[in-house]
């Protein structure tokens, strides 16, 4: 292969892998969009720092009552859905897009974001989500991994030249499309982030 072309050929490998492949475009993604969805990433991401920041032992075990999680049980939490739901954002990415899906969302950006933050509706989340059926062996591995992931997604929104908007992806309470999927799982982080401070300030919590 002649010298000019290698070099392209592994700048665009470089490019690839890097994530970087394809130009921001606005007709996919708006300079609004992308910079308020990676803000609120970058500020969910700080809450949930501030949050643990310099917690005893005894502080991220405590429980309210034993079916309530402990803060560290709810970084578990945060962690691992922040994993599962990015994997179900790839998969829709995967599939061809879905344009004549566009009709059926029912709800706003704003309002995928208040839903998902708002405490007053409890929600069970699924099995597989509990802290107890997460990989991780303490709090130190939960956010190294949160971390690593959730750097990779704000990266990923301020790049991508994915059509976010037009690849859908079906969830219990109604359709988002994958642009509002990366909001609720920023917001999703907000939403523990309140329920770990709400065992914080309870009574009992260790001084």
């Amino acid at each position: 292969m002649p010298r000019r072309k290698t070099y392209n050929y592994l700048l665009l490998l470089f490019l690839v892998f890097s994530g970087l492949a394809g130009t921001p475009t606005n007709d996919v993604l708006s300079k609004k969009e992308r910079k308020f969805a990676a803000e609120h990433m970058k500020n969910t991401k700080a809450e949930l720092q501030d949050a643990i920041k310099g917690l005893k032992a005894t502080q991220l075990s405590y429980k309210v009552s034993a079916d309530k999680w402990s803060v560290q049980e709810c970084v578990y939490h945060i962690a691992i859905s922040e994993k599962t739901l990015w994997t179900m954002l790839e998969t829709s990415m995967k599939a061809g897009p879905t344009p004549e899906k566009k009709k059926d969302l029912k709800v706003t950006d704003e309002q995928v974001i208040k839903m998902t933050e708002d405490r007053t509706n409890k929600v069970k989340t699924f099995p597989a989500l509990e802290p107890k059926s997460t990989p991780y062996k303490n709090l130190d591995e939960a956010m190294n991994e949160f971390k690593t992931t959730r750097a990779a997604h704000i990266k990923y929104i301020k790049a991508t030249s994915e059509d976010l908007r037009n690849h859908f992806v079906q969830m219990p309470f109604g359709l988002l499309d994958c642009y509002q999927l990366c909001l609720l799982i920023s917001s999703h982080t907000d939403r523990h982030v309140q329920q770990l401070n709400e065992v914080k300030t309870n009574p009992g919590f260790p001084k």
